[in-house]
């Protein structure tokens, strides 16, 4: 398949907003879910540590994952934020062509 899906997560609802808003727009994604109140639970300079955050669930195209990485990386709060994708094996073929349709 030609799609990936990029979880990103953030510490404020203001925050990813603002990461769908920008990577919609630069068409860089066909759709962003905001998920709130996740709980993560991490290590971070030597020390255990909780937050509640939002997580953004993306698709895109996978030759844009890297583009999206770097437009990410440069409105998110973050020192070292979270942003994974998975490429997608299997999946309705008029969503996965409506994805691929709907970004650059």
């Amino acid at each position: 398949m030609k799609i990936s899906v990029v979880f990103i997560t953030v510490d404020k609802k203001n925050s990813a907003d603002k990461i769908a808003k920008t990577l919609l727009n630069k068409r860089l994604c066909a759709c962003v879910n905001i998920i709130k109140n996740i709980d993560s639970h991490y290590w971070w300079k030597g020390k255990k540590e909780k937050a509640k955050e939002y997580l953004l669930v993306i698709k895109t195209k996978k030759n844009l994952v890297n583009r999206l990485i770097e437009e990410t990386k440069k409105i998110h709060p973050y020192t070292v934020p979270e942003i994974i994708a998975f490429g997608i094996e299997k999946g309705n073929l008029d969503y996965i062509n409506w994805v691929i349709k709907e970004t650059i």
